[in-house]
């Protein structure tokens, strides 16, 4: 809101000057963003009188004028205007003014060969808005030639831009903002009191009908005739040019004044334009909701379609208004007026601000509704508008109609419990200087006084505080009371405390595992995607949405592979090859016992691995199940975790023969496995693709082991190993870990690796069964072995093999 501060002077004694005001205003809440000092504006321009005006004898459009400034000579000035005459009253700026608003300093000059000293001024050449073209001519009374004429045009002034919080309605006004200098500065209030004004009752003028009257608590009617429409007086139309408002006709221009000295929204109707709409019979005003199909035309041409959300005013149930918005054109005061109907109404916030969006029009009327007018001096603003009209417009008051519903009087006032011991221990101690204290009882009670609130003492440190009816929006609870302390006292009076030492950040045990486990699948050549939860229903166990946004999107996923087979199919569509790619992110399922929702990580592989093609003739070759697993392998190795294979044919989308299961220690942890040929071949995509899919909260709890999570440093043997081959036939149903399980049992102590280097199948080996072949490798730490102590540990585990699995050897 633009404050005028000669205005603001007129309500309130200011001792500050214009950057120590803002500078105040600002601290306390009110941010000022811009000062507009319209001092500068015409320094150095005088009011002159024309004597004499002469066309100039070298340019048919310019004059050449004698003009009175007051000094000892006249001014030979040369003007351009089409409007300049002798005998006329007019700003001059003399030689060596500068006028910022075209950035112009004025020197002495020869125009077509005449000589001008000074500039006759238009008001666009000084910064005010005009919708003359041509120089501004003074029409006023006991005019002074040589005088300043900065007062005569409202530019001896100060403008402060002040953006309010959205929960001070109360201060969208000059007498709340004037309030609020008071209980900031100490400075005497002056705000004006309008008397009772004079209404001449005449039954049948006006009726009132609310139909809603939650939406509409209040509503006065005003019958005004004999209103002579006019352009408003100087004093009035500067103030509105001040606050960036532009003067129309003096009834409208009152409104406005109203509007911004009180923050009460108030509307003119034409009262013969309101009959003519309502038609025959007495004229009735009315509130109401729209019904759906109506329109209505506002004062800004355009033609707006109302909904059942929009408020009305109405003449005879017929549209006029969109009430506390804009009023409709069809009923608008114009020079011809003569006769009006003045609004003064409070309407419901919500109600306003649904009915505003609902048309996409705001207005300083709908956006102080918004915000909640005060319902206290409701009457005050109409009585001030009535005296202003009977003042300036020569109206003649014929008759009042008055609805309220509001709640009692007495209860506008809200009554709030305050604790000095609450107050500091809220606030903190105060900074005096040297030393260091706390809010006294005689602060809190000066404080709030200042802002119109009663305290009556409890006892010695505590108060029940009555809000005036103003500020019964904002201030509802003690701590309320407590920030209105705070800001007046000043935030920068309160001490800066800060924690005593500062502590270093570390991450929870899950969160660095997490890190490590992505760290290590990017290192080995996996690229981390990020896909959405929400996927497509029909699935089994899913989890429906009750309100999707889109129906493509209304169940959430019960697995991450699905959205993997997804994303590597479009990778290929789209030119970029085959996918090497992981996900970790949140499943979520359907269960008897409700709904479940789990951490998961899986990944896909199918992209060659390999770095150039040019030693595969430039053909990518497919990565093998083993080298599949390899991959997934290394990264538990790297993770220091062992994991166990097992068979399983449980998920449909991967091959049945070629899909193992996951476990570590008896917990199951997941799944790999080559994808389903047929669902390949329905994806088209490439031969060999491979998925896994883990628990997370399972492979963080082995992982959140202190032998993992601090390994034990195991010095490196300098003595040579002895190793030894065995070969034997072993029936296909046994896997190669369960045999290397044995093996490393059996040989515990000695053994440091076993390692299968061949596997046969074909003639000369039993039906059912395979030829395996391992290489064990037997190494001490201290010492160099013998075959002595080789060969018993050795035959143990040939032993081993042979009791358990029945297998014969072949070497």
């Amino acid at each position: 809101m633009r404050i005028s501060l000669n205005w603001l002077r007129e309500l309130v004694e200011i001792k500050l000057s214009p950057e120590e005001l803002a500078h105040t205003l600002t601290m306390a809440g009110f941010e000022v963003e811009d000062i507009e000092d319209r001092r500068t504006w015409a320094d150095g321009v005088v009011l002159g009188k024309v004597l004499e005006r002469q066309p100039h004898p070298n340019a048919d459009k310019l004059s050449v004028c004698q003009v009175d400034v007051g000094a000892a000579e006249t001014l030979n000035i040369v003007c351009g205007a089409a409007n300049v005459r002798a005998d006329i009253y007019v700003p001059v700026a003399t030689v060596g003014t500068y006028l910022p608003n075209i950035d112009l300093k004025i020197k002495p000059a020869k125009l077509r060969g005449v000589p001008s000293h000074g500039m006759i001024c238009s008001l666009k050449e000084l910064g005010l808005p005009s919708d003359v073209d041509g120089i501004h001519i003074f029409t006023g009374e006991n005019l002074s030639v040589g005088s300043d004429v900065r007062p005569l045009l409202g530019l001896d002034d100060v403008i402060l831009d002040v953006t309010a919080t959205a929960n001070r309605a109360d201060a969208l006004s000059m007498v709340g903002i004037a309030r609020e200098v008071a209980a900031l500065t100490g400075g005497k209030l002056s705000i004006p009191e309008p008397g009772e004004v004079k209404i001449t009752q005449n039954p049948g003028k006006l009726g009132l009908k609310i139909a809603d009257t939650q939406a509409c608590p209040a509503y006065i009617g005003t019958v005004i005739e004999q209103v002579k429409i006019a352009p408003s007086p100087d004093w009035l139309q500067q103030r509105l040019r001040a606050a960036g408002v532009r003067p129309i006709s003096n009834v409208v221009d009152i409104t406005n004044y109203v509007l911004l000295e009180w923050g009460q929204p108030l509307h003119a109707f034409d009262q013969d334009r309101l009959q003519a709409v309502a038609g025959n019979g007495n004229l009735t005003i009315g509130v109401r909701f729209a019904n759906q199909g109506e329109s209505l035309k506002t004062l800004d041409g355009q033609t707006r379609n109302l909904a059942t959300q929009n408020l009305l005013i109405t003449a005879n149930d017929k549209p006029v208004a969109l009430a506390g918005v804009m009023g409709g054109e069809e009923t608008e005061v114009d020079e011809g007026s003569q006769n009006l109907v003045l609004e003064a109404a409070l309407f419901d916030s919500v109600a306003i601000r649904r009915s505003s969006r609902g048309v996409g029009l705001r207005s300083e009327a709908s956006g102080r509704y918004e915000r909640g007018v005060n319902r206290a001096e409701l009457e005050v603003a109409c009585r001030r508008a009535l005296a202003l009209i009977s003042e300036l417009a020569g109206g003649v008051i014929v008759h009042q109609e008055v609805v309220d519903t509001r709640p009692d009087p007495a209860t506008w006032s809200r009554s709030i419990a305050l604790r000095l011991d609450r107050v500091n221990e809220i606030l903190g101690p105060t900074d005096l200087g040297e030393d260091t204290g706390e809010l006294q009882a005689s602060d809190v009670v000066r404080i709030l006084t200042a802002l119109g609130c009663q305290l009556t003492p409890t006892d010695e440190r505590s108060w029940n505080v009555a809000v005036p009816p103003y500020r019964y929006r904002d201030l509802e609870r003690e701590i309320d009371l407590i920030e209105e302390i705070a800001r007046l006292y000043g935030y920068d009076n309160f001490c800066d405390t800060l924690p005593e030492k500062a502590q270093a950040g570390y991450l929870p045990i899950d969160q660095e595992l997490l890190r490590k486990l992505r760290a290590t699948l990017r290192a080995e050549g996996l690229t981390e995607l990020v896909q959405y939860s929400l996927v497509k229903p029909g699935e089994d166990r899913q989890i429906v949405l009750s309100n999707p946004l889109f129906t493509e999107y209304s169940a959430l996923r019960t697995d991450l592979m699905a959205g993997l087979i997804d994303a590597f199919q479009y990778n290929l569509e789209q030119g970029n090859g085959s996918l090497n790619g992981f996900e970790i992110g949140r499943i979520f399922q359907q269960e008897e016992d409700g709904l479940h929702e789990a951490d998961a990580i899986a990944g896909i592989l199918g992209g060659d691995s390999s770095l150039g093609k040019w030693s595969k003739g430039g053909r990518e070759q497919p990565i093998t199940w083993f080298e599949a697993k390899g991959i997934l392998e290394s990264v538990f190795q790297q993770l220091g975790i062992q994991v166990e294979y097992q068979p399983d044919c449980r998920d449909e989308r991967l091959h049945p023969g070629r899909t193992a299961s996951l476990w570590i220690g008896g917990n199951r942890l997941g799944v790999f496995g080559q994808l389903h040929p047929q669902l390949r071949r329905e994806k088209d995509l490439p031969d060999s693709v491979y998925l896994f899919q883990l628990d997370l909260d399972v492979l963080l709890d082995a992982l959140d082991q202190d032998e993992i999570l601090i390994p034990t440093f195991k010095s490196y043997s300098t003595y040579p190993a002895s190793d030894r081959d065995i070969a034997f036939f072993a029936p296909v149903k046994i896997s190669v870990g369960e045999l290397e399980k044995a093996i490393n049992k059996a040989g515990k102590g000695l053994l440091e690796s076993v390692e299968i280097f061949d596997e046969y199948r074909g003639e000369n080996v039993p039906q059912g069964q395979r030829s395996l072949a391992f290489r064990l490798v037997y190494r001490a730490s201290d010492r160099t072995l013998t075959d002595a102590e080789v060969e018993p540990v050795h035959n143990k585990v040939r032993e081993a093999l042979v009791e358990k699995f029945g297998v014969n050897l072949r070497s």
